[in-house]
């Protein structure tokens, strides 16, 4: 008794054999895979059916892949405009559809507060009862909180700080300079919107990965999945942990097809300064290093245009495609700034575009390292039954893509249905070790 009153009876966890956190593209392929193979499973959704882009993304964001390449499993676009860019709502609508078509068992607005290992598998708590399962996929995503630096502390209560999550249109700033933070695809993007509301822009460019919107008359999304870049898995590269923490390319949907670049926010009257490094007293303070992060992200275009033209041509596309071409270098002032006074009062608002970072703070199973990252590899986590989809470069670096959760999806599938299977035949939960054997016989 409290308060003389009777506690309420936790109600008995319902039985599942799989639970899927996460009704996004990512959860939603799995259950489709699921499904093929009879596996019975839930998808357990803190909203709708793709909650984050219908209610966590800025009202004119678009798609950097185009609309040809938001195919699913079992379901590929059929719109008028597969070489147009979807707004965030007209995915999230897709998505939906995506769902019913599926039928799939998705149990909306239920939150997940804790998953936690038990006897033969796991016990997930939402605040809508609990389940117990044998396997957890994790498809939450990774953009689930806004990466903010410590520095964001120490700035005066007088500024105004919105991160990429919070921000949606310019009106939510007050007048005056603006620094944006970052010049991934978020930062380029919204530097450009907030400019063109009337406010002076400031861009602090630390290390970015540039792309051209179109080349050689294809966009360049055409290039990187005909030319198999896409489905380049961790071993094809030297680090893969690097790779995975790179900023998204600047680009950006539009129905004109035009890129955005630094020279592109340089033309329109944008600043750039180098990476926001410190804060002194009232003195916000910028690396010296801008001349050699665009350098760097040339070079790597460059190579990057080098490798695709080699691939035109020993594939006899040449023919098919235009001419090869080069974007002109990055141009830069002469002495970028390295400090702005916020005393002056010519910045009014910063504009944290500094990444995310996924939210695994309900997953109560020792599989994190000390950064707060899983531990897996290729999303078989280092615990029996557990799984992730939808990070980036998990399997191929198409794998945080619409398009890539597919192959991702059915190859951990596989593994898991190979993974019930084994235990039921030997009555308990195979290790981690034998999980990744089973995982190296399939690669």
């Amino acid at each position: 008794m409290r308060d003389g009153r009777s506690l309420p009876a936790r109600r008995a966890a319902r039985t599942v054999t799989v639970v899927v956190i996460g009704a996004g593209h990512a959860g939603l392929a799995m259950s489709h895979h699921l499904a093929t193979r009879g596996i019975d499973h839930v998808i357990l959704e803190r909203g709708e059916v793709a909650n984050s882009w219908r209610h966590e993304r800025w009202d004119s964001l678009r798609l950097l892949t185009p609309n040809w390449q938001c195919r699913l499993p079992g379901l590929g676009y059929n719109g008028p405009d597969p070489d147009g860019f979807m707004n965030a709502q007209a995915l999230a609508d897709h998505l939906g559809h995506y769902a019913r078509v599926l039928a799939a068992p998705v149990h909306t607005h239920t939150t997940v507060r804790s998953v936690q290992p038990t006897e033969g598998g796991y016990r997930v708590i939402t605040d809508g009862g609990d389940w117990r399962c044998r396997a957890v996929v994790l498809a939450s995503g990774a953009c689930n909180r806004p990466v903010v630096p410590s520095l964001d502390a120490a700035l005066p209560a007088s500024l105004c700080r919105v991160t990429a999550f919070d921000y949606r249109h310019p009106a939510q700033l007050p007048p005056g300079g603006v620094l944006v933070v970052g010049a991934s695809a978020t930062g380029v993007q919204l530097a450009a919107e907030i400019h063109a509301s009337g406010r002076p822009v400031t861009l602090a460019v630390g290390e970015h990965v540039r792309l051209p919107r179109r080349y050689r008359g294809r966009d360049i999304q055409w290039w990187l999945e005909a030319s198999g870049l896409l489905d380049q898995g961790p071993e094809a590269v030297d680090d893969p942990e690097r790779v995975r923490r790179l900023p998204s390319p600047q680009l950006v949907g539009s129905d004109d097809h035009h890129t955005l670049d630094l020279n592109a926010l340089t033309v329109r009257g944008i600043e750039l300064v180098g990476r926001l490094v410190g804060l002194s007293d009232t003195r916000l303070q910028f690396s010296g290093s801008l001349s050699a992060h665009v350098a760097a992200a040339d070079l790597k275009l460059g190579r990057l245009l080098d490798g695709l033209d080699t691939w035109a041509r020993e594939s006899s596309m040449d023919s098919a495609v235009g001419p090869p071409e080069r974007p002109e270098p990055t141009h830069l002032p002469v002495a970028p700034r390295l400090g702005i006074d916020l005393a002056r009062g010519e910045i009014q608002s910063v504009v944290w575009a500094t990444g995310f970072r996924p939210d695994y703070a309900w997953l109560h199973v020792p599989v994190l390292d000390r950064k707060g990252r899983l531990r897996h590899r290729g999303g078989v986590v280092e615990a029996p039954g557990l799984y992730v989809l939808g990070l980036p470069f998990l399997r191929r670096r198409r794998s945080s893509f619409i398009h890539g959760a597919d192959d991702d999806a059915r190859e951990l599938g596989n593994h898991l249905a190979a993974w019930l299977a084994r235990g039921q035949r030997h009555g308990t939960a195979t290790s981690f070790s034998d999980r990744l054997e089973m995982l190296s016989n399939e690669i």
